[in-house]
């Protein structure tokens, strides 16, 4: 870390360490919750390769190493994610799965809402069902 210049999410979280421990927690209780049900169905069978790819985004996401993008390139998350109907109920389960293992594996409460705010905001970017308007 260079003087001056504050701490990456990275660095706070503990590095990637700990980052693949709030992954594979987050998968857990997806794979665990029934009310995440919507989103894990859209997912393989075995959740390891999910986990993995996660893990190595959220390290050059969050200010680390860059490992999704030496192994697989560009992210294009939205691109990515495309083939897979994701509306707000898909984009609320994953958010859910999500902080409540930051709630398990992150300590400081600053950082968690830090990554939390962050996290709502790509999830919601995912979204590529429209919202059925009930009159």
């Amino acid at each position: 870390m260079q003087p001056n210049l504050p701490a990456s999410h990275y660095d706070r979280i503990g590095g990637v360490d700990k980052i693949r421990t709030l992954v594979h927690r987050f998968y857990e209780l997806m794979d665990e919750l029934p009310e995440s049900y919507g989103i894990r169905k859209l997912h393989a069978d075995s959740l390891q390769g999910s986990e993995d790819k996660l893990v190595k985004f959220l390290s050059g996401w969050m200010g680390g190493p860059q490992l999704y993008v030496q192994e697989y390139g560009h992210p294009m998350l939205r691109r990515r994610h495309l083939p897979f109907a994701i509306g707000a109920s898909e984009r609320d389960q994953w958010l859910m799965c999500m902080d409540m293992a930051l709630l398990e594996v992150v300590a400081d409460s600053a950082l968690r809402r830090e990554l939390s705010d962050a996290f709502a905001k790509v999830a919601d970017h995912m979204r590529n069902q429209a919202e059925v308007q009930v009159a």
